[in-house]
C-alpha cells in the first residue's frame, strides 16, 4: 500500500491528542483505520496551545509508535484548531459579470469570491478559511451554482472563519516542529459537523455542539451551509472542578467521581460510598452530585443559547442539536438540553470507520479524515455529471485558500 492512500488526522486536545491513520476501501463508502493513537496532552489550555514544543514532543512520541507499527513514514496530517478566539463572520463581494452574452463563466465566480474576502481585520486576526454559501445574481436569484446562467451582476456570499494570529502560529509550530506537514487546518466544530451531520439536517437547520474538556464548539447549520461558529471557553474540566470543590476533594478523584457516578439528573437520594486514601472514604449522595453536574451543564447550554440568539435560530432548528464529544457522556445529558433548548437533541458518535469505535469523543479526529478524503475525491474525481458541483465546490474552497494571505 503506498503511502500516498494513507490518510492522516491530528486533534490536539486540551486532555488527549489523537492521531488517526485510515485509507480507503475498495468499495469507497468506509475508511478503513490503518492505526489509532492517543496520549495525554501537556501544554493545551481550553483548547488553546500554549507550549507549541510540549505539542511537539508528544506528537513525535506518536509518530514515532505510528511509523514503527505500519512500516511507513507518516508525512503530513490534517490538523484542528480549537479555542475561544475563533470566529466566523459573513462577507459579501459584487462584482459585474464580463462577457458581452452576460453568461456567468468561473472567471466571474472567482471574482466575485475574491471580492468577498477583500476586508480589513483587526490587528493579530487571521483569517482559516473562507467557506462560499451562495451566489446572488442581480439583487434576486439565489443559487449555489451560476455557472452558464444570464446575468448582470453577480454577488458572492462567504462565511469566513478565522482566529488569532499567535495561536494559529503556535498549532502550525507544533505540528512542523514533529516532523510533519500540515494538508489542512480545519476548525474543530468543522470537522465534527462533516463526522456527524447528513445533508438533509443541514438543510434543515440544526447545529453540532461539542462538549470537551476545556472547550465547547458550536457550528450551526441552515440550507445546507455553515452560517456561524463559536467556540466557548468551558468545557467537562470545569464539571470535574465544581465537583471537586463541591465535594471538597482531589480534582483526580473527582474526575472518577464523574465518570463513574455522574449524572445530570437524579431523585435518588442513596448515599455513595467512594474510597480516596488508604484510610479515607468519602460519603455523598447522588443527588447532590448530579444537581453539581447539572448547574454548570446548565450554564453552558445558557451560554450556548447565545450563540443561537445571534443568528436568530432560538428554537428554530428542525433536525434540532447534535451532542458530541467526551462531556457528552454524561447519563442524562440529552434530557436536560432538551428541557434547556426545547428543541430535538441527540447524540452524536461517529460511525463509517472500520476498526474504530463509535465514540463521541472521536468525533473531531474522524471528521477532519472525512474532510481529508473528501478533498483527495475531489481532485481525483474525473467529474461524472452528478458530482459536477460538489468538485465545482472543492475547487473554488481550494481557490480560497489560495487567496487567503
Amino acid at each position: 500500500m503506498s503511502r500516498n492512500n494513507f490518510i492522516t488526522a491530528i486533534d490536539i486536545g486540551t486532555e488527549n491528542t489523537k492521531i488517526l491513520v485510515v485509507e480507503k476501501t475498495i468499495e469507497g463508502e468506509d475508511l478503513k483505520v490503518v492505526y489509532f493513537v492517543k496520549e495525554k496532552t501537556f501544554g493545551v489550555r481550553k483548547g488553546i496551545i500554549i507550549s507549541p514544543e510540549d505539542v511537539s514532543e508528544i506528537l513525535q512520541k506518536c509518530l514515532l509508535e505510528i511509523d514503527e507499527k505500519i512500516g511507513q513514514k507518516i508525512e503530513s496530517a490534517c490538523v484542528s484548531v480549537n479555542g475561544s478566539h475563533l470566529f466566523s463572520l459573513s462577507s459579501r463581494g459584487t462584482i459585474a459579470v464580463s462577457r458581452a452574452d452576460k453568461k456567468i463563466s468561473e472567471d466571474d465566480m472567482q471574482r466575485a469570491l475574491q471580492a468577498a474576502k477583500t476586508f480589513s481585520l483587526f490587528s493579530n486576526r487571521e483569517i482559516i478559511e473562507a467557506s462560499p454559501k451562495n451566489f446572488i445574481i442581480d439583487g434576486e436569484q439565489i443559487v449555489k451554482d451560476p455557472l452558464g446562467l444570464d446575468g448582470v451582476r453577480l454577488e458572492a456570499e462567504t462565511l469566513v472563519l478565522g482566529g488569532f494570529s499567535p495561536y494559529l502560529k503556535n498549532v502550525t509550530q507544533s505540528v512542523l516542529g514533529s516532523g510533519l506537514h500540515i494538508s489542512d487546518m480545519i476548525p474543530c466544530p468543522v470537522a465534527d459537523a462533516r463526522a456527524l451531520l447528513t445533508p438533509r439536517q443541514k438543510e434543515l437547520g440544526v447545529a453540532v455542539l461539542d462538549i470537551g474538556a476545556g472547550a465547547t464548539g458550536l457550528a450551526i447549520y441552515e440550507e445546507g451551509s455553515l452560517v456561524h461558529l463559536s467556540v466557548l471557553p468551558v468545557g467537562s474540566n470545569n464539571i470535574t472542578n465544581d465537583i471537586a470543590i463541591g465535594l471538597t476533594i482531589d480534582a483526580d478523584v473527582a474526575e472518577k467521581i464523574k465518570k463513574e457516578y455522574g449524572s445530570c439528573s437524579s431523585t435518588a437520594s442513596k448515599k455513595i460510598k467512594v474510597e480516596i486514601g488508604e484510610s479515607e472514604a468519602l460519603t455523598f449522595s447522588h443527588k447532590a452530585l448530579s444537581k453539581i453536574i447539572s448547574a454548570r451543564v446548565s450554564e453552558i447550554f445558557r451560554e450556548v443559547q447565545k450563540e443561537l440568539k445571534k443568528v436568530a435560530l432560538v428554537q428554530n432548528l428542525p433536525a434540532g442539536i447534535v451532542i458530541t464529544g467526551g462531556g457528552a457522556k454524561i447519563p442524562r445529558i440529552l434530557e436536560l438540553a432538551k428541557k434547556e433548548f426545547k428543541l430535538p437533541c441527540k447524540l452524536g458518535k461517529p460511525s463509517g470507520f472500520i476498526g474504530l469505535d463509535e465514540d463521541p469523543s472521536l468525533s473531531t479526529v474522524c471528521g477532519l479524515a472525512l474532510l481529508e478524503a473528501d478533498m483527495t475525491d475531489g481532485e481525483n474525481s474525473s467529474c461524472p455529471e452528478n458530482e459536477v458541483i460538489k468538485n465545482l465546490w472543492f475547487k473554488i474552497k481550494k481557490m480560497l485558500k489560495a487567496l487567503i494571505p
